[in-house]
């Protein structure tokens, strides 16, 4: 390939001229343009993948969470989550979510073009987004594990990929969108800041779960007995084996692992300092908000139970929901809160799944692994607190505006 130079030296001469220099000063230009194309293409692709990952740690903590007898099945609800989920976004799912962006024509429902990929399409923004659909189908699949079809499951993987997430996309992240903070006229002139999904990827798939959950029933002998008397106690049916124990702690670090590209990932961009410092810092946070969950869920959870029985105990099952709530909380406002509010909503988090865990059993809402309380309930509590504790240096970074900011 011949260098700029040599380009223009053909087009213009040797002799030094303006008409050279303008050349050769394009050409760089032009150069330092594709590189940084290519690095944020690279960037989007590898953050997508992380997101992708977190399949892995979402079938691990479903195998661990459940009897051992339903293993298989739910592991392949997982894949089927990630093969339907991409059938149902290229088909439909990206065109009703992205599809015609347009910021002059006003707010829109959904989008309403590039269907099936015909359009004019970033691909790995669509890749991206696919993750996060897959993200989002496979919340549920824990929630409503032992009870469910597969031909049913993989209807539900396609519909809400297709359908159910990017209309929450579109409204809180499209230039179309309702909610969005890039339309024309965001709502009340800031719109809704959620950098990274607490609301339209984990509190959508919390109710979605919820739904499901209500409309599939209990399992069987989870809170009555065979003859319908309502049990003293729910009964646990968790797993019965070692290995399914660890495959639930493998599967916790798999889901946080995949968190560092589900929140930096979303700044999209990383080829200028400001990009990078933005995702710096919802890494940063991502880090603060799990880890202080995890301690939070852990040692509350030990302490009430000190005081009902007497014993300290220490529940594994708490420091990891408690991580996860912090991780979904911690996801809206990633890149808008300084770290010390990170590890607030943290702590905060850790309290809101234990009191949610257990509103779902007085409410006899059965929930393998307990997915409503740490994503609805933890997604809830991550909009609402970036609205809070929202920092108004950090969010003119990250949305070039000063709007409504928090305390």
């Amino acid at each position: 390939m011949s260098s700029a130079y040599e380009v223009c030296t053909s087009q213009h001469g040797s002799e030094l001229s303006v008409e050279l220099l303008q050349c050769v000063s394009d050409a760089a230009e032009n150069g330092r343009n594709d590189i940084s194309s290519g690095l944020n293409s690279f960037f989007l692709i590898y953050a997508g993948a992380l997101v992708f990952f977190m399949q892995v740690g979402f079938a691990m903590l479903c195998a661990g969470s459940i009897r051992e007898k339903n293993v298989k099945n739910v592991l392949l609800w997982n894949l089927l989550d990630s093969a339907g989920g991409a059938f149902g976004f290229w088909s439909v799912g990206y065109a009703f979510a992205y599809g015609g962006q347009d910021a002059s024509k006003g707010k829109t429902f959904i989008g309403n073009s590039d269907f099936f990929l015909t359009g004019d399409t970033d691909l790995e923004f669509w890749f991206f987004q696919y993750a996060f659909a897959c993200a989002l189908s496979s919340i549920v699949a824990g929630t409503i594990a032992e009870r469910t079809k597969m031909m049913a499951y993989l209807c539900y993987s396609i519909f809400l990929c297709g359908f159910v997430y990017p209309v929450c996309a579109h409204a809180f992240w499209s230039s179309n969108g309702f909610l969005s903070a890039f339309a024309a006229e965001p709502l009340w002139g800031a719109g809704v800041i959620d950098f990274a999904g607490s609301g339209p990827v984990h509190m959508c798939g919390g109710v979605a779960a919820l739904v499901m959950a209500i409309i599939l029933g209990p399992r069987r002998g989870r809170f009555y007995d065979d003859d319908g008397v309502e049990l003293d106690e729910p009964k646990a049916m968790g797993p019965h084996s070692v290995t399914l124990q660890v495959s639930d702690y493998t599967g916790t670090f798999a889901l946080w692992f995949g968190w560092y590209g589900f929140n930096p990932g979303s700044s999209i961009y990383i080829s200028t300092a400001a990009y990078g410092d933005v995702s710096s810092l919802a890494a940063v946070n991502t880090t603060l908000g799990s880890a202080a969950g995890a301690l939070s869920g852990m040692f509350t959870s030990t302490i009430v139970d000190e005081r009902k029985t007497g014993v300290y105990t220490w529940d594994t099952t708490a420091a990891m929901n408690g991580c996860l709530t912090g991780l979904v909380a911690i996801t809206a406002g990633c890149a808008t809160v300084e770290p010390w509010a990170a590890f607030v909503i943290g702590i905060l988090a850790g309290w809101i799944y234990l009191a949610a865990s257990s509103l779902m059993l007085r409410l006899k809402i059965d929930d393998a692994v307990d997915a409503i309380p740490v994503h609805m309930f933890g997604g809830a509590w991550g909009v609402i607190a970036t609205g809070l504790f929202t920092s108004p240096g950090r969010l003119e970074k990250a949305y070039n505006t000063t709007e409504n900011v928090g305390w």
